[in-house]
């Protein structure tokens, strides 16, 4: 356990990527089977550790420590594992001399009961040191948040290995923690892990952003972006199965999609609703979050909101792998491959008609659907490579829609924005001249103004509610967003997709922020 505590420390203050890599390849290096499996679970958020709840952790640092004390540490640290394991006192008993393993964690923290979860945990806690509680508080409740993504912990897996990552990335997802089979490939004691039988996730090809660069559309095909979620369909021994962008398995999400999905092959696409005001189109992602995270789904839920798959693309023909075959030859695949599925599940996203690139901006300019979320562009000889590649694809979204609005409340951020006041809640004018809040937003600003902001509300605080304060509704923030949905869970009634600070106004007074009206005008 302190070989893993150390390593989660020493990833936590190290900013550069070649250096976190070395990192984790090192500690796979020298860690044995299987705390270093466990390990990557961890790192990947493929740890699932059901029996320890925020509540019990605070249950058992309250019983310890005085119960404001506690509060007032964690509102200040802004982190409930790095609070305990800092507080959590020295046990009365010597603590067990033997060494606690990551293996040993684990095992006790996957077998807990309700019963006696309290009283495993706290004994584990009481043999460790501060390091090693944070390490094993952040591993049982599956938040880490130590600048490590599940990328990055497979790339420095590859490299201590000499592996490549996007064979790493194929396989994973055919295995469970802590990835006995990996290892023994890996140490040469057995075959290379085989998904032949099963419906297992590739890595999707990304697009980079198009920035202010221009095309040949002679070079690259352009598309739609759609504004759903891309999903992965694969059907595999009768089996099928649909993967987020992140390798989540989304199946039981989708059931109705899943089932309609019976033909032998991977392929790409963009997961959507569809709307009765939109004729039976693709409705906005509004609609969908009310089905996305939903372990069941109910009858009355998969027919209020139809599920569809819109293609964009093709990884396998029945079991022919075309990943390496040019964009132009598996768009034609593609497109002899949709007739033979249900079209009210499946249908193919279209490719835009435009003479040249600037025709193709007219075109991009005029697009306000709801489902539209911008412009693909693909170069034409593109294979289908995982991961982000220069030059072969690009992600052209459409410009973002503002509105000025006034903040209304503050609360401080986590990791390294945890001693800031950095998630600002904001508001506009109703017709009765009352302020109703309308988003949330913590990024978009640089750290100079990070620092401004948060100097504002200290100095502007007119009421606190634990880690949250409310401050004087005078300063002025223009918000850029993508959209904006009506909204029965919010006040006042719309919500922002993918809300942001793009200014800070202090030209502006508070009574020239928009009004509510202006916005349900933008509602799609």
């Amino acid at each position: 356990m302190h070989a893993f505590a150390a390593l989660l420390d020493s990833l936590i203050y190290t900013r550069g990527r070649n250096a976190k890599l070395k990192l984790i390849a090192d500690y796979l290096r020298a860690t044995p089977d299987p705390d270093r499996g466990w390990a990557m679970a961890a790192l990947t958020g493929d740890l699932d550790l059901k029996g320890v709840k925020p509540a019990l952790i605070r249950a058992l640092i309250e019983e310890r420590v005085d119960p404001v004390l506690f509060r007032m540490s964690r509102d200040y640290v802004g982190d409930t594992a790095e609070t305990v394991a800092l507080l959590w006192p020295a046990p009365v008993v010597p603590a067990d001399p033997e060494p606690l393993s990551v293996t040993q964690a684990v095992e006790r923290l996957r077998h807990l009961s309700r019963s006696d979860a309290p009283a495993v945990l706290a004994a584990m806690l009481d043999r460790l040191d501060s390091e090693e509680r944070f390490a094993l508080l952040k591993m049982a409740t599956g938040g880490l948040r130590i600048g490590v993504s599940a990328r990055l912990a497979k790339t420095a897996l590859a490299q201590a290995f000499a592996l490549d990552v996007d064979r790493v990335e194929e396989l994973w997802h055919g295995l469970q923690p802590p990835y006995d089979a990996l290892f023994d490939w890996i140490e040469g004691r057995g075959a290379e892990p085989t998904a032949a039988d099963t419906p297992v996730f590739r890595p999707f090809m990304l697009a980079h952003g198009l920035e202010n660069a221009r095309v040949d559309l002679e070079d690259y095909a352009a598309e739609w972006k759609w504004d759903g979620i891309r999903v992965q369909i694969v059907h595999v021994a009768g089996q099928t199965r649909l993967y987020s962008r992140t390798g989540d398995d989304v199946t039981g999400s989708f059931p109705d999609v899943a089932a309609a999905f019976a033909t032998p092959g991977v392929v790409d696409g963009e997961l959507m609703v569809k709307g009765e005001v939109q004729g039976g189109e693709a409705a906005s992602f509004n609609a969908l979050q009310q089905r996305l995270g939903r372990k069941t789904v109910s009858a009355r839920m998969l027919a209020d909101y139809p599920a569809f798959v819109r293609l964009y693309d093709i990884l396998f023909d029945g079991a022919e792998d075309v990943r390496d075959r040019p964009w132009t030859e598996r768009r034609a695949r593609l497109e002899a491959f949709v007739p033979r599925l249900d079209p009210e599940r499946f249908d193919l996203s279209q490719l835009i008609e435009a003479e040249d690139f600037t025709a193709l901006e007219a075109i991009r300019a005029g697009a306000r659907d709801a489902a539209i979320e911008g412009v693909m562009l693909k170069r034409r000889d593109s294979t289908y490579l995982g991961g982000r590649r220069a030059g072969l694809w690009y992600k052209w979204k459409r410009d973002p829609l503002t509105a000025d609005c006034v903040m209304m409340y503050a609360q401080r951020g986590n990791g390294r924005r945890s001693s800031y006041y950095s998630d600002y809640t904001f508001g506009c004018w109703t017709e009765q001249g009352e302020l109703a809040p309308v988003g949330k937003a913590y990024s978009g600003i640089t750290d100079e103004e990070l620092r401004m902001l948060d100097s504002f509300v200290r100095k502007h605080t007119v009421h606190r509610f634990g880690p949250v304060r409310e401050v004087e509704k005078t300063l002025v923030l223009e918000i850029a967003f993508d959209s904006i949905h009506a909204s029965s869970r919010h006040k006042s009634g719309v919500a922002m997709r993918f809300p942001r600070i793009a200014r800070i106004r202090l030209d502006k007074p508070a009574e020239e922020a928009d009004r509510l009206a202006t916005l349900q005008t933008l509602v799609t």
